[in-house]
């Protein structure tokens, strides 16, 4: 088997309008058609997509203190101090990444950990 790349990371959530914002808004990720039946919403980042899954519940507890080491998505930004800033400014909680490298993690309205990085 050879996998040539990946195509997308399916998050639940319990409540789409308040994660369209967070990923749509906050993120700046652009949103998709999607001809599904079940509520949710697609974002399209490069060659590789966000499925947003609406769900009754998240397992989204948390093994460990330091957020970068539970289960997370990461993306690659511009600058990392004008999302850190803009997340502050819209309430949402932060770490920095305990590397010490350009990196911060944050969670989406249902507690799914994303780690922000400069590279």
């Amino acid at each position: 088997m050879q996998i040539t790349q990946s195509l997308h990371t399916a998050i639940l959530i319990t409540n789409l309008e308040h994660s369209e914002h967070f990923y749509g808004t906050i993120l700046g990720l652009a949103k998709i058609d999607r001809t599904l039946k079940y509520p949710g919403a697609w974002y399209q980042l490069g060659n590789y997509q966000i499925h947003l899954i609406v769900s009754s519940s998240v397992p989204t507890e948390n093994q460990n203190e330091k957020w970068g080491r539970n289960p997370h998505i990461a993306f690659s930004v511009v600058d990392l101090e004008a999302a850190k800033a803009e997340l502050q400014n819209q309430n949402y909680p932060i770490q920095a990444s305990a590397s010490g490298r350009p990196a911060i993690f944050t969670k989406d309205p249902d507690g799914n950990i994303i780690e922000l990085s400069q590279q």
